[in-house]
C-alpha cells in the first residue's frame, strides 16, 4: 500500500469532486528528489467520560475537562445500512486471485438447528470445538439464519485477544454511531443494556466470572460464542447452554475432500483419504488441505501437456487420467505423515511470494500481515496475490478481519525451517509498520486493523533492544512510538497500553531517556481516563522527573496540567519538586499575609521615623497553598510576631509623644500653632516630595523674611511680609534640631539669652507623630540634600486636630502676631525637609 497515493474508494473520498492530480511539467521533475518538508503530526482530539483528550504524538497527549459545549450528545444506534457496514467490516477480506469455490456445510445440520432454536428462545450458547473443526463456518452459517431475529440484527464480534472491557466496547461500536468518544464505564454499561441483537463472538479466550460479567451488563443480547474446549467454561449460574462440535463421519470427510479437489476420487485416493481421517479424527481441515495437496499433484502430473499454444496453464479436467502417460513420470500420494502434517509440502510447492509471506507470518506469531503490506514487505509488486494462494490451500484462516496462520500450521513450518531467520523478518516488519503507521495519510483505524501484527513485533522486539549507534533510535521504540499515537485515535486502548509498555521497555534498554518519558506520560494519560489515579500519578510524576532532566519545558508543562488534574480528581495536594535549573511558580514557601504597609489592621498606619531604614514586606497571595508541612503553625508565628512588633512601634510613639509634649511649654507664639490648613501649591499628591515652596531671596541674617503672600490667619485674611506675623526663615547657623535628611550639629552653642548670640532658630519636635491617615506615605530614603537643588523650606500648614466631644465655650484665642515678631524667629518643623547644608552658607 502506497499511503501517498490513496485510492479514492479506500479512505471514502470517492465523488469528492476533486480533479486528478496533474503531472507535474518536466523542469519540476528534479525538485522530487530534493529534501521534503516534513509531514505534519497527526493529532486527534476525542472525547473519553468527563475529559477533552487532545491525541498530540510529539509532546504527549494533553488533557482537560471536557468544556459543556464540547461533549456529544447520547450515542444514537445505527440504522440499517449503518450495521451493514460494520457488518461487512467485521469479515476479512476477499483475498485476489482467482475465485474458490465455496465449501459446502456437511454433517452440521444438527447442530445448527440447535443453536438456531436457542438463540431465538434468547439464551446464549457456547460452541464448543478443537482448532480445525470447522467452528468458524458453523458461527457464519447460523448468523445468516438469524439475521431477523432481533431488533438490532446480528453483531459479528472477535475475542481474539480481547478482554471482557474491549468486547463491550466493541459491541458499543458495532451498535452506536459515536465517532471520537470514548464513554466512561456508567455510560457504556447503560448504552449496552439498551442493545438488542444476537451476538456472535468467536475466539473466546476467557470464561469464568469475566464472561458473567459481559452477560450481565448486556441482559437483551443473546450471545453465541465460539471457544476451544482449553477456555474456562463459563459458571453454573450464567444459564451458557454448552454445544460440542465434533469431527466429520468417513463419508463426510471423503465428500468434502472430493469438493476441496473438484473431481472424483480414485480408488488409491479413497483408501488414501480413508487413513487421514482415521488420522485426523475426521477434522474438515485436514481434508481441506488433503484436497490442495492432490491439487498440487494433479498439476505436477499434468506437466508440459497442461500448456496450449499461448503458453497459459490449462485447468486439470475431472476425468483426467492418474498420471500423464506423455511425460513418464508418476507423482506419488504423499505419505500418511506428509498428510498428517502438510504445512511444509504444501509451501514448498507454492510460489517465492508465498513462501516470503509464509516466514514473516512464522516470525509474527501466526499474524499474516494484511495483503496491502506484502509487496513493500516480500519486494515482489505481485505479492499481494501470495494470500490467494495461501487461503486456497488451507495454510491461514480468518480471524475476525484479518487471517491468521490456521491450527497447526506455525508448528509445522517452524520445524521445516521457516523460523531461522525471524528476528530479521521481524525487524524488517516492525521498520515498515513504523513507517506505515505514522504516515499522517493512513488512518487510526487501519492502524488499528494491523494491531495483532504490530503488537507481536513489538513483543517479540522489545527484550532484544540494545543501546544503538549515537543519534539512531532502535526500531522496536520507533515502532511503539509511531503505533501507540494511532491507537489511541482509533480507540483501540488495550492495544495502546501494550504498546507504550513495549516502549518504555525498549527505551530503557536503548538508554534512550526522552521516548521513556513520553511513554510514563502517556500512560498517565491512559490511567487517568480509566479512572486509575495512583498509577496515573505514579506514572505522570516519573515522565515529569525525566522530562526536568532533560529540561523539556513543553513536555514537562503538559505533564504538569495531568497532574495537576489528578490532585484535583483525587483531592490530594500537588507537591511538585522544582527541577535542577528551574524555578517552579507553585512551589514557593507560604509567608503570612500581611495588611497593608505591613501593619495589622487593628492599628492605626504609622510613620516610621525618617532615619529608619525602609522595610519592604513581601506577601504571598492567600489562596497559596502550604507546601510544607507545620506551614499553618509557621504562618500563624509569623503573624503574632508582626502583631507583637506592631504593638511596640505603637506604643514606643506614643511615649515619645507624651514626653515631648511634656517638656514642651505652652507658649502661645509657638509656630506650629501658625501653620496653615492648605497645603503647598507645589507639592503633589502623588508626586513623592515632601518639599514645600522654595524660599525668595533672602533678606540676610538678620531673620527678617522677604514680602510674600502667607496662608490666612485664624480670621480668614491672608498675611503678608508686612504684616508683622512671623515667619521662619533660616538662620545662617545650623538647625540642631533632629532631621531625617542631616545629622545634628553637636557643636557648643551659646545660650538662648546671651546678648552676644545670634538669633538663633530652634527646632521644635513635633507634637504628635501619628500621621495624618489622608496623607500618602512616601519613601524617604536620602541622606543628604541633592547638589543641584536649591534647600526648600516647608510651607506653614495649620495642625489639625481633632474636634472635641463637645464644642467649647469659646473660640480659640489667636495666636499674638506683635509679640511673636519680637521673639526669635523659629521655623515649624516639618517632615522629611531639606536643611541649606553649612558649606553653602559661606
Amino acid at each position: 500500500m502506497d499511503p501517498n497515493n490513496r485510492g479514492p474508494e479506500e479512505y471514502g473520498q470517492d465523488g469528492d469532486g476533486h480533479a486528478p492530480r496533474q503531472r507535474p511539467p518536466r523542469e519540476s521533475l528534479t525538485s522530487d528528489f530534493g529534501q521534503h518538508a516534513p509531514a505534519l503530526a497527526r493529532t486527534v482530539q476525542l472525547v473519553s467520560g468527563d475529559f477533552l483528550l487532545t491525541v498530540n504524538p510529539v509532546d504527549g497527549s494533553e488533557i482537560e475537562p471536557c468544556p459543556p459545549a464540547e461533549r456529544p450528545a447520547r450515542p444514537a444506534k445505527l440504522d440499517e445500512a449503518g450495521r451493514a457496514e460494520v457488518e461487512r467490516a467485521a469479515r476479512p477480506a476477499v483475498p485476489p486471485g482467482p475465485a474458490q469455490p465455496a465449501l459446502p456445510l456437511l454433517a452440521r445440520q444438527d447442530e445448527r438447528e440447535k443453536l438456531v432454536r436457542l438463540l431465538a428462545r434468547g439464551r446464549s450458547v457456547r460452541l464448543t470445538g478443537p482448532a480445525g473443526s470447522g467452528r468458524t463456518r458453523l458461527l457464519d452459517v447460523v448468523a445468516e439464519d438469524c439475521a431477523d431475529l432481533a431488533p438490532d440484527g446480528v453483531v459479528r464480534l472477535n475475542g481474539h485477544r480481547r478482554s471482557a472491557d474491549d468486547l463491550l466496547h466493541d459491541l458499543f461500536y458495532a451498535v452506536h454511531n459515536a465517532p471520537l468518544h470514548r464513554p466512561d464505564r456508567d455510560e457504556l454499561v447503560d448504552c449496552v443494556r439498551e442493545i438488542g441483537a444476537v451476538v456472535v463472538l468467536d475466539d473466546l479466550e476467557f470464561g469464568g466470572a469475566a464472561l458473567d460479567g459481559l452477560l450481565d451488563v448486556t441482559p437483551e443480547c443473546a450471545f453465541l460464542f465460539g471457544a476451544t474446549p482449553d477456555v474456562p467454561a463459563p459458571s453454573a449460574d450464567s444459564g451458557v447452554e454448552e454445544v460440542a462440535l465434533g469431527g466429520l463421519d468417513r463419508a463426510a470427510g471423503l465428500e468434502l475432500l472430493e469438493h476441496a479437489v473438484g473431481r472424483g476420487l480414485t480408488e488409491d485416493e479413497r483408501n488414501w483419504a480413508g487413513d487421514l481421517w482415521f488420522e485426523s479424527e475426521g477434522l474438515p481441515l485436514r481434508f481441506v488441505q488433503a484436497g490442495a495437496l492432490l491439487r498440487q499433484r494433479d498439476r505436477l502430473r499434468a506437466g508440459a501437456g497442461a500448456v496450449d499454444e499461448f503458453g497459459v496453464f490449462e485447468d486439470v479436467r475431472p476425468d483426467a487420467a492418474p498420471y500423464d502417460a506423455a511425460d513418464g513420470v508418476e507423482v506419488p500420494l504423499p505419505s500418511l505423515g506428509e498428510a498428517a502434517a502438510p504445512a511444509p509440502l504444501l509451501a514448498s510447492r507454492l510460489s517465492a511470494s508465498a513462501r516470503a509471506t509464509l516466514r514473516f507470518a512464522v516470525a509474527l506469531g501466526g499474524e499474516v500481515p494484511h495483503q496491502a503490506h506484502l509487496p513493500a514487505l516480500v519486494g515482489d509488486t505481485h505479492a499481494d496475490a501470495a494470500l490467494g494462494e495461501l487461503a486456497a490451500c488451507g495454510l491461514v484462516s480468518p480471524a475476525g478481519s484479518r487471517y491468521r496462520l490456521a491450527a497447526g500450521v506455525p508448528a509445522q513450518l517452524e520445524a521445516a525451517g521457516y523460523a531461522d531467520e525471524a528476528e530479521a523478518q521481524v525487524r524488517a516488519a516492525a521498520r515498515h509498520y513504523a513507517w506505515w503507521a505514522g504516515h499522517p495519510s493512513v488512518t487510526p483505524e487501519r492502524v488499528c486493523a494491523e494491531a495483532d501484527a504490530v503488537l507481536t513485533a513489538l513483543a517479540v522486539l522489545s527484550p532484544l533492544t540494545t543501546a544503538t549507534a549515537e543519534g539512531e533510535p532502535s526500531t522496536a521504540v520507533q515502532l511503539a512510538r509511531a503505533a501507540a499515537p494511532a491507537f489511541a485515535a482509533g480507540l483501540h486502548w488495550s492495544a495502546w497500553e501494550k504498546a507504550l509498555r513495549a516502549g518504555v521497555e525498549a527505551a530503557r534498554l536503548a538508554g534512550d531517556v526522552p521516548e521513556q518519558a513520553y511513554f510514563h506520560h502517556e500512560l498517565g494519560i491512559l490511567a487517568l481516563c480509566a479512572g486509575q489515579l495512583d498509577r496515573s500519578r505514579a506514572e505522570l510524576e516519573a515522565s515529569i522527573g525525566l522530562r526536568g532532566a532533560l529540561a523539556d519545558k513543553r513536555g514537562t508543562v503538559a505533564g504538569r496540567r495531568a497532574l495537576a488534574l489528578v490532585a484535583d480528581r483525587s483531592g490530594t495536594p500537588l507537591v511538585l519538586a522544582p527541577t535542577a535549573g528551574e524555578e517552579v511558580p507553585e512551589a514557593h514557601v507560604e509567608e503570612s499575609a500581611s495588611p497593608p504597609r505591613g501593619v495589622p489592621t487593628a492599628f492605626p498606619d504609622l510613620q516610621p521615623p525618617a532615619d529608619a531604614p525602609l522595610v519592604v514586606h513581601r506577601t504571598a497571595p492567600a489562596s497559596t497553598p502550604s507546601r510544607k508541612a507545620g506551614g499553618g503553625l509557621r504562618s500563624l508565628a509569623r503573624r503574632n510576631l508582626v502583631a507583637a512588633g506592631a504593638g511596640a512601634l505603637l506604643v514606643a510613639v506614643l511615649g515619645t509623644v507624651v514626653t515631648l509634649g511634656a517638656t514642651s511649654d505652652n507658649d502661645a507664639g509657638s509656630p506650629s500653632d501658625n501653620v496653615g490648613v492648605n497645603p503647598s501649591a507645589s507639592q503633589g499628591i502623588d508626586d513623592g516630595s515632601l518639599g514645600a515652596d522654595p524660599a525668595a531671596e533672602e533678606g540676610g541674617d538678620t531673620g527678617e523674611a522677604t514680602s510674600r503672600p502667607t496662608d490666612p490667619g485664624p480670621d480668614g485674611t491672608p498675611g503678608t511680609a508686612d504684616d508683622p506675623t512671623p515667619t521662619a526663615t533660616e538662620s545662617d547657623e545650623p538647625s540642631d534640631g533632629p532631621s531625617s535628611t542631616e545629622e545634628p550639629d553637636e557643636s557648643p552653642k551659646p545660650p538662648t539669652g546671651s546678648p552676644s548670640s545670634k538669633p538663633t532658630k530652634t527646632t521644635k519636635p513635633p507634637a504628635s507623630t501619628s500621621p495624618d491617615p489622608t496623607r500618602t506615605r512616601t519613601r524617604t530614603d536620602r541622606t543628604g540634600p541633592e547638589p543641584d537643588r536649591e534647600p526648600t523650606r516647608p510651607s506653614p500648614r495649620r495642625r489639625r486636630s481633632r474636634p472635641p466631644a463637645t464644642p467649647p465655650a469659646a473660640p480659640p484665642r489667636p495666636p499674638p502676631r506683635r509679640r511673636a515678631a519680637r521673639r526669635a524667629p523659629r521655623r515649624a518643623p516639618a517632615r522629611g525637609r531639606r536643611v541649606r547644608p553649612a558649606a553653602r552658607r559661606r
